[in-house]
């Protein structure tokens, strides 16, 4: 019988990494990786290699501008894909095209129903927008599988559920006037943390009005304030009849990150992996789809994803 969870990984993923000892460092896979094994998780999932995602699929969220600028950039191998934050490299456009097709195997093989799970730990670039790099993130795989979810297997209705310290702002405006796309986000609150948006106010737009749920938690929140956030998450995809739900499962929620305040434990991610494994089951399809994001405590990150592919496992 194959795996039951997929695991997309390789050194294409982990070069998507910044020099100089820049805080999203290309040692994050490997630190994932060696606690995977160490816990004898490695050898229970169906191991994929990344691709790297076409011009075509890129095009399908990115700006054709952006694109090209972001090749470009990446053949020079200097300057900044933003304002400061995301430095290009050479070959950051094939490592950033990588982590894009990277999550679009994982959702094609949830799709094709050898896996109903899967998890990509370098991928979940949450800030990325249409037109810009942001916040480490050079090209959103959330809004590519989105959009590829949709024109490749006719799905509509996708949820969103993002725990990162950060709030998801590429995903939440591209999003914000789509009634079909769910989202639900967990973070720091804007007034002490990069972005500084995600206000609770901000619950969508026209049609979308009520779709989105923002929940802004104070610097040092834990563990139970993240509970009584999850309830409402919760409470936010019931009557939604979802097709494929996406969990961004940043690890820089976890007490001690070096660039946040928030101070769950790897408890946090257990829950949120194994309640939307449930609900996605209730709701009659089973597919969830784990991206790891940020996080920046390598011994955090390691635990924390690995406790969401355990409880994607334990889903079976």
């Amino acid at each position: 019988m194959s795996a039951p969870v997929a695991l997309v990984s390789g050194k294409e993923i982990a070069r998507y990494g910044f020099p100089n000892g820049h805080p999203f460092g290309p040692d994050r896979h490997e630190h994932f990786m060696a606690e995977l094994q160490s816990e004898g998780l490695d050898a229970r999932v169906h191991k994929l290699r990344p691709r790297v995602a076409s011009e075509a699929e890129l095009l399908s969220f990115q700006s054709p501008d952006y694109v090209a600028r972001v090749r470009r950039l990446s053949a020079q191998g200097e300057g900044f894909l933003d304002g400061g934050d995301t430095p290009a490299f050479l070959g950051v456009f094939e490592a950033a095209s990588a982590v894009v097709g990277a999550s679009l195997v994982a959702a094609e093989a949830i799709m094709q129903g050898a896996q109903r799970r899967a998890f990509v730990p370098i991928a979940g670039l949450h800030h990325a927008g249409r037109e810009h790099a942001a916040g480490f993130c050079v090209f959103n795989d959330i809004g590519v599988v989105v959009e590829q979810l949709r024109r490749r297997h006719g799905l509509t209705r996708i949820a969103y559920v993002d725990i990162d310290a950060h709030h998801g702002d590429g995903v939440f405006y591209a999003y914000e006037d789509d009634p079909d796309l769910r989202f639900a986000d967990i973070h720091e609150d804007g007034r002490s943390l990069y972005p500084g948006t995600g206000a609770a106010s901000e619950n969508g737009t026209g049609a979308a009005t009520g779709t989105k749920l923002n929940i802004p938690l104070p610097a040092g929140a834990a563990d139970p304030e993240f509970m009584q956030a999850w309830e409402r998450i919760e409470r936010h995809l019931e009557g939604f009849e979802s097709e494929f739900i996406i969990l961004q499962c940043g690890a820089d929620s976890l007490a001690g990150d070096p660039i946040t305040h928030l101070r769950f434990t790897e408890q946090a991610h257990a829950h949120a992996a194994t309640r939307l494994c449930a609900i996605a089951a209730a709701q009659g399809h089973g597919r969830v789809l784990g991206l790891g994001g940020g996080g920046y405590n390598r011994r955090n990150l390691a635990r924390a994803w690995t406790r969401v592919v355990q409880a994607f496992l334990d889903a079976a």
